[in-house]
């Protein structure tokens, strides 16, 4: 059989390596803020909807059929 000196087993580690490293940058692309800089603290946002008032003595029509 041909020897050719080791390169299969450097071919498996550096694949191993790179599968590896491929999985942890996926992990930090979808998990990106949640383990570090957030501390734990969640954001509040503060949405203010209001509904236009009614002008005085306008009567609203009812959408019942």
């Amino acid at each position: 059989m041909a020897d050719n000196n080791g390169g299969g087993s450097n071919a498996a580690v550096v694949a191993i390596f790179v599968i590896f490293v491929i999985v942890v940058a996926a992990a930090l692309f979808f998990f990106g803020g949640q383990f570090v800089g957030s501390g734990g603290q969640t954001k509040k946002v503060d949405v203010n909807v209001k509904a236009p008032a009614a002008e005085p003595g306008k009567v609203v029509p009812s959408k019942s059929p």
